[in-house]
């Protein structure tokens, strides 16, 4: 019998396109339920009344919550393509450098958009980049030759943040200093598995102009 995977979220959630990204590196079929936050289903709730949050996969009718959790989750329930090292200290390493990307860079960077480029917020987020930068010394992808769940957890970083740098003409992430990870976003975003995960671009440079635009 055929899983039965559904995957309840919103179309520009970085933390939704995690999951997204996960399931077609698998080569899993699920069905996506689109939420609309300001009225959440029932579905939602019951299925995650602790956060009442999007991402929720609803895998045979069992949910799990919390993107990295669940990509975790997609990579022990079902074979194929490995997300995580085998390996049980780059496992760890992995799971370590995905926890700075939620905990440091994410809001760093969501801090200096949410100023407009503002000078101290900036700097703090290049200081939070510069981790990343220095951990894709001689790599592709944090994975070495391939994705793995830092490539995946870092998704905002590749994507989001050139949407962000357009549509409210501020320079963060520049070539000048962070090289690598111009050069690991772009190698990243034309992965055919990455690329079908991901919002239009027009859609996030529109949602930043309305969220932070200057009025």
């Amino acid at each position: 019998m055929a899983d039965e995977v559904k995957l309840y979220g919103v179309g520009g959630s970085p933390f939704v396109c995690r999951v997204k990204i996960a399931l077609n590196l698998k080569g899993i079929k699920y069905e996506f339920v689109e939420e609309d936050l300001s009225n959440k289903s029932a579905d939602l709730i019951k299925y995650n009344p602790v956060h009442k949050k999007v991402p929720v996969l609803v895998h045979n009718g069992t949910p799990i919550s919390e993107s990295l959790v669940i990509v975790e989750y997609i990579d022990d329930a079902w074979k194929g393509v490995p997300i995580l090292p085998q390996d049980a200290y780059e496992k760890a390493q992995a799971r370590f450098w995905a926890k700075v990307v939620d905990d440091k860079s994410l809001p760093a960077l969501f801090k200096a958009i949410g100023s407009h480029g503002q000078e101290q917020a900036v700097a703090e987020a290049h200081e939070q980049l510069q981790f990343l930068e220095n951990e894709l010394e001689g790599k592709k992808f944090f994975g070495g030759d391939n994705i793995n769940l830092v490539d995946i957890s870092a998704t905002f970083i590749a994507y989001w943040v050139g949407a962000a740098e357009e549509a409210l003409g501020i320079k963060l992430v520049t070539k000048d200093k962070f090289p690598k990870i111009i050069e690991w976003s772009a190698n990243y975003v034309n992965c055919q598995v990455v690329k079908d995960g991901l919002p239009p671009r027009e859609n996030l440079v529109a949602f930043f102009k309305r969220r932070f635009g200057k009025a």
